[in-house]
């Protein structure tokens, strides 16, 4: 099967161009992965057009760490991570309503929060204990190791599926914070409402696989245990 490069309205991509503003999609049936390893090989051949831009590769813990490995093993390109913690509710911490980042980004869904009748001052808490976990987990992560310079460069954010994207909104803001020079988002599923949103904050999104229904990341791929803390080390450490 040939795969073509469709935006979300249905034009082709056109490389040519140096810096597209939206969203490149392979737009065909729903794909399953044997791995993320896999998904990171098969999401690597999407992105050679990039290889002469020396990319840097950011991962996002876990599991996204280990499909970004694979993209730069693939394109020889530089591999770090960048740590976001979700930011739950007062009472519900499983129902995200922001997110920190490292670089002091914090992103806020303002208007669940005015839904739920929810102030900043409430969610103080919360946000606290997103910042003490970011913290423990730069340190595991990364110990005393600096992270790689990103000022005026190509960052590939990778991760191993694209679901509500908060996330990733808030990866793209630390990443903007910090000074690349331009964001490309890559992942090997996604869902195409997200796409559609997070589209405008980067230079592109490469999504292998964008069902109309995504119920799940983990039903596209054979193998979606956990990635564990270890992993994630021993692959920063290459």
């Amino acid at each position: 099967m040939t795969l073509q490069f469709r935006s979300l309205r249905g034009d082709p991509i056109d490389w040519s161009r140096p810096h597209p503003r939206y969203a490149s999609v392979v737009t065909f049936a729903p794909t399953t992965f044997a791995d993320r390893r896999d998904a990171g090989r098969q999401l690597a051949v999407h992105l050679e057009h990039l290889r002469d831009r020396n990319p840097l590769i950011i991962g996002l813990p876990r599991g996204g760490v280990v499909v970004a490995a694979e993209v730069a093993n693939a394109l020889n390109a530089d591999l770090d991570i960048l740590v976001v913690r979700k930011v739950g509710a007062p009472g519900q911490p499983e129902l995200g309503l922001g997110a920190a980042a490292e670089g002091g980004v914090l992103l806020l869904n303002r208007a669940l929060m005015r839904q739920m009748r929810i102030t900043k001052e409430q969610l103080q808490a919360s946000i606290d204990r997103a910042n003490e976990e970011l913290e423990e987990r730069l340190q595991l992560y990364r110990g005393a190791r600096q992270p790689i310079e990103l000022e005026g460069r190509t960052v590939i954010l990778v991760d191993d599926g694209l679901a509500t994207g908060g996330t990733a909104r808030a990866a793209i803001g630390a990443i903007q914070h910090l000074g690349a020079g331009s964001i490309v988002l890559a992942v090997p599923v996604g869902a195409p409402s997200t796409i559609r949103d997070i589209e405008p904050l980067v230079e592109a999104v490469v999504c292998i696989s964008a069902p109309h229904m995504l119920r799940s990341i983990g039903q596209h791929y054979d193998n979606f245990s956990q990635t564990s803390d270890a992993e994630v080390v021993a692959l920063l450490s290459r």
